[in-house]
């Protein structure tokens, strides 16, 4: 195999179309996810990023199967995303959110360098979040504004390797996550989609490309790219 695309979370939403295409562009795909991924030509590695032991299942089963590859793009796409505040706290909840969205990206990049030559390249899925907040999305806020800061770390570490990075922050993108948060309120996605310019929720093919085209292209190495159809500001 030449190409790899290492995705997290491809299951659903932004994951299961990103491995879609990527699957188009002629990469072989690994899937790392509790749930298995119904994406075309895809192979799905089980493991729970909120967990103890998926190191291990990374060490014995992925880094083998893409040993030979000639380009690896990682893609950090799963996510955990709760309803909490500072005023109602649960400290194990907080972590566990921080483990999945800050820890496992920082710990599978660590695990997956040694196999990515020149021309690979890490990509995080970030939010528009990870820049402003709302209430009562304390640990979803908190990792998302950090993943920034470890995108950008990122950067400066692996200078002179050739594997560049990037992070793709989505605005509000009509998958079952954003669904579930708001309850499956149609009332309040539509007045999410009429605070941006385009009046409708992004689609998760549409952050799909936007990806692709940051991995395809080495200049958007360091970059915090915001794909939200333009926010309205208040």
């Amino acid at each position: 195999m030449s190409k790899v695309l290492v995705i997290t979370g491809a299951s659903r939403g932004i994951g299961f179309a990103t491995a879609q295409l990527f699957a188009e562009k002629d990469f072989t795909i690994f899937n790392l996810s509790r749930s298995p991924s119904s994406a075309a030509n895809i192979h799905n590695v089980e493991v729970d990023f909120g967990g103890n032991d998926w190191q291990s299942t990374v060490t014995s089963t992925l880094l083998p199967a893409i040993a030979k590859a000639e380009q690896v793009v990682l893609v950090h796409n799963a996510a955990a995303n709760i309803r909490d505040s500072l005023l109602e706290f649960s400290v194990d909840d907080f972590r566990r959110v921080l483990e999945i969205n800050l820890v496992a990206p920082a710990q599978l990049s660590h695990l997956l360098l040694p196999q990515m030559r020149a021309g690979s390249s890490i990509i995080y899925v970030g939010s528009t979040l990870g820049e402003i907040a709302v209430p009562n999305s304390c640990a979803y806020v908190t990792s998302k504004h950090a993943l920034i800061g470890l995108m950008r770390s990122t950067c400066q570490d692996l200078a002179g390797t050739g594997v560049h990075t990037a992070c793709v922050c989505p605005g509000f993108t009509d998958t079952e996550m954003l669904r579930q948060h708001v309850g499956n309120s149609e009332e309040v996605l539509q007045s999410l989609a009429a605070g941006v310019t385009q009046k409708r929720l992004i689609q998760p093919s549409e952050i799909a490309r936007t990806v692709y085209f940051c991995a395809d292209n080495a200049v958007i190495s360091g970059a915090v790219i915001h794909a939200n159809l333009g926010q309205i500001q208040s």
